[in-house]
């Protein structure tokens, strides 16, 4: 094992040599136009298999889910070309923790000399090694038939008892497969490099939602009680993108082009919570690129042990029900989820080293959508937020940490490991120096532009960059030079490669300035306990998100709060009864700094609820360093409850390990 990781760990330290020079190519489009270009040595460090040898065109996932035992059991094809220029017999595929029981090829003649798993090799797994009788030649096609099944270490997969869902009827299952989790579900080339269209056929006793467009419902099997549910997406996805939930769902409109999923008793209360807003971000999410190119777009409200605020998956957005908080203040989380459906899903990173890239251009749109629906100044009001998120990402990893650069280092690295406000809030901020530093009305043009260059194509930083210098190269007009002169002096290299925070803009306070005007006079209070009259008209009128930045501004407080000015800001102001759980999160935050008692067990409490992990992980955090017994008890109590995801990082929050 030592001896293959150098060798691995060498190999990929020589790619990543050559990568400071943009590829030539993109693997998807070469493979469909056959162009004649030498391939590249893989750019994904992250994945195990030779997608420079062999890549997906096309896959169809074949699968029957069984609650009763825990899995999901049936083949998947896979459609293969060949576009190595030397002929090789050996495909290698991305597994984890999968039980492969037979591969074979759809072909009169079987051309399979042989398959194997190969030792596992963490954290990526096992790959599936498929050796050929014989050398397949560039442009060859290959129908791979692979029966697999998951087993119980599956890592995109949560399964819930009905006690553990809403109504207490029925079972639930769905997946959560980024960053390199499909693996675990089927073998596949587990990298957002590649790109393949899908067919889905998924056998179930419940309704199904997947990452397609629904073709249609197969009558009950009357001897299973099963029915088939199929979907097609025809647009190219990588794997991570991958996407199946099954339970106890109803559905209702909220728009011209877009449902909203959930559990039946839950419907009302979602359908109210999205459909004043959904269209209206589609659109403006149009005017700024181009047309949507999904045909519809949808929500699914899974249950509340869904690790993230979104995943974007194609059609069909998951996302947490903690943004049905009853006051429409949190659905900006489907602004930004809707914008993938350009940013990731369309044009996507080619590895998790350049995430920012996803996620960046994701949050920089979902800003200039909340700025054309609520007004300019809440743009710079939601980058305060971001702001924020990032300090605490930044302080939480450390200041010279390889995972607060913009582009970072993954060679034998897992991708949840660097998972933070970092790509999304440092990667808005590139954007953002880039806008103001080009002019919005220049960069406006750039913007589709790059999203037409990149559709349905994977790219790097370097392929960006090269991107604008083109562009604003040849871009006409009487400040083209200064425009040029301006790139010229721009400073590549610490953007990319200079951990810590960026340069910190001049944001406009306007709807923050009343927050830290009330942040001021309750660190006074806390100081002195007099002068100040804390009263609930303090906070009438505002909206969650100016308490989230009250609260936020308090955390920060050196002395903290003490535990009784925590108790009276909770009486006050009602935080502990409000439905917005980023309100509570924070409030508890602010209580556990303090190392107050009264916190902790409504903490205890509001882990064993919510799963995401946006909340979770700090908690875990706060209440570990003032109380540890309990945390770990909280955390042995709720274990099952979290998703797979959530539930690693957490031991590793709390263990070490």
């Amino acid at each position: 094992m030592y001896i293959r990781a150098r060798h691995q760990c060498a190999k990929r330290i020589a790619i990543f040599a050559c990568r400071r020079h943009p590829v030539s190519c993109i693997f998807p489009v070469l493979v469909r136009k056959m162009a004649t270009t030498t391939i590249n040595a893989p750019r994904d460090p992250n994945t195990l298999s030779n997608y420079n040898n062999f890549l997906t065109q096309h896959t169809s996932a074949n699968f029957e889910i069984d609650f009763e035992r825990r899995r999901l059991d049936g083949n998947v094809i896979l459609k293969l070309i060949s576009i190595a220029d030397s002929e090789t017999k050996d495909i290698l595929l991305d597994t984890s923790h999968l039980d492969v029981k037979d591969v074979s090829l759809k072909d009169k003649n079987n051309l399979i000399a042989k398959w194997q798993l190969l030792p596992r090799f963490e954290p990526y797994g096992s790959a599936l090694k498929v050796s050929l009788k014989q050398e397949a030649a560039k442009g060859q096609t290959f129908e791979l038939d692979i029966r697999v099944q998951t087993t119980d270490k599956c890592t995109a997969l949560q399964w819930l008892t009905p006690a553990q869902t809403s109504n207490k009827k029925h079972s639930y299952m769905f997946s959560q497969c980024q960053a390199i989790h499909a693996r675990s579900i089927f073998p596949c080339q587990d990298t957002p490099d590649v790109k393949s269209t899908f067919d889905f056929h998924i056998r179930s006793p419940l309704p199904v939602i997947a990452s397609g467009l629904a073709t249609g419902v197969v009558s009950a099997d009357s001897d299973s009680g099963t029915s088939l549910y199929t979907f097609k997406q025809d647009i190219p996805i990588p794997s991570y993108l991958f996407a199946l939930a099954s339970g106890d769902i109803a559905t209702a409109p909220i728009g011209p082009r877009s449902v909203v999923a959930t559990g039946p008793e839950e419907l009302s209360a979602s359908k109210w919570e999205l459909e004043a807003d959904t269209e209206r971000f589609i659109q403006v999410g149009e005017s700024l690129v181009y047309d949507y190119a999904w045909t519809t777009y949808n929500v699914l409200i899974l249950p509340p042990s869904f690790p993230y605020g979104g995943m974007e998956n194609p059609v069909f957005t998951f996302a947490t029900p903690t943004i049905i908080s009853g006051d429409r203040q949190n659905v900006d989380v489907i602004a930004h989820e809707l914008s993938h459906s350009w940013s990731g899903n369309l044009v996507s990173n080619a590895s998790w080293e350049h995430f920012w890239l996803n996620e960046g251009w994701t949050t920089y749109l979902e800003r200039r959508i909340q700025a054309a629906v609520h007004g300019e100044p809440h743009r710079d009001f939601s980058a305060i937020i971001g702001w924020k998120a990032l300090s605490d990402s930044v302080r939480e990893f450390g200041e010279d940490h390889e995972f607060t650069k913009l582009v970072i280092d993954l060679k034998g690295k897992d991708p949840d490991d660097a998972f933070s406000s970092v790509p999304y809030e440092k990667g808005f901020h590139f954007l953002y120096h880039l806008e103001k530093l080009l002019g919005k009305e220049a960069w406006d043009e750039f913007i589709p532009h790059y999203f037409s260059k990149y559709k349905e194509k994977s790219l790097d930083s370097y392929d960006f960059k090269s991107t604008v210098l083109e562009f604003f190269e040849r871009r006409p007009g009487d400040d083209a030079t200064a425009t040029k002169k301006k790139l010229a002096a721009l400073d590549w290299d610490a953007w990319f490669y200079r951990p810590g925070l960026p340069p910190k803009p001049q944001f406009d306070t306007s709807m923050v300035d009343v927050c830290y005007a009330l942040a001021d006079k309750w660190k006074e209070f806390g100081q002195s306990g007099t002068g100040f009259q804390p009263a609930a008209k303090d906070i009438e009128g505002w909206m969650a998100n100016q308490v989230v930045v009250l609260l936020e501004r308090i955390q920060d407080f050196e002395p903290p709060l003490s535990a009784e000015a925590v108790h009276i800001m909770g009486q006050r102001y009602g935080f502990l009864t409000s439905r917005n759980v980023e309100v509570v999160a924070r409030y508890l935050a602010v209580g556990l700094k303090a190392k107050s008692q009264e916190v902790l067990e409504p903490t205890a409490e509001l882990l064993g609820r919510v799963g995401r992990m946006k909340f979770v992980r700090p908690l875990y955090r706060r209440l570990n360093e003032v109380d540890r017994e309990l945390a770990v008890r909280t955390f042995e109590k709720n274990r099952d409850f979290y998703h797979p995801i959530c539930r690693a990082m957490v031991e590793k929050d709390l263990f070490g390990t």
